[in-house]
């Protein structure tokens, strides 16, 4: 693999990496906190599609800028989007389809039987994007499926307490 392919290669598994990870902790963290709240499985199911719609957006056209404006700084000018349009599709649908894994038992289950399967679901995808990545990277893939489901992992608890303290204290 040539240099160039090298580069774009990385900015693709970058950004899908980045989408799927950013979906699953803001995802399960948003809806375990609104169902830790009581809420209705309407609620919670509203909440969390709305979120997925609008953080996909968000996170492909921050990619997009984001990569772009890094292209110009590097060759010091304007330059056109290039590959930044296809680094902001790969955030977009990585995002958007990794939304849905936690969110999916909610449509199915009410929220406090949802609540721990969509948790589960949510960990195994992180454990598993840790191997994934690195089996890509030629690292030791159970120390990086621990290190994403880990750290990964702490956004659950943050939405877990802060609706906790939501729904016990300001409420």
């Amino acid at each position: 693999m040539g240099k160039f392919s090298r580069k774009i290669y990385a900015l693709y598994v970058q950004n899908f990496i980045f989408g799927v990870e950013d979906s699953l902790v803001s995802t399960i963290g948003l809806i375990s906190g609104v169902a830790v709240t009581g809420a209705p499985r309407s609620t919670v199911v509203v909440t969390g599609t709305i979120l997925i719609f609008v953080e996909a957006f968000s996170m492909g056209i921050g990619s997009l800028l984001s990569e772009h404006t890094a292209e110009e700084y590097r060759k010091k000018g304007n330059t056109p989007f290039g590959d930044a349009k296809s680094a902001g599709v790969v955030m977009f649908f990585s995002y958007f389809i990794a939304g849905f894994v936690p969110l999916s038992p909610y449509i199915f289950l009410q929220p406090m039987e949802a609540f721990w399967i969509s948790i589960a679901f949510s960990l195994i995808a992180l454990f598993t994007l840790g191997l994934v990545s690195g089996k890509i990277f030629k690292i030791s893939m159970i120390r990086k499926a621990f290190e994403v489901f880990l750290l990964g992992g702490m956004g659950v608890v943050v939405g877990v307490v802060v609706g906790f303290i939501v729904q016990n204290y300001l409420i």
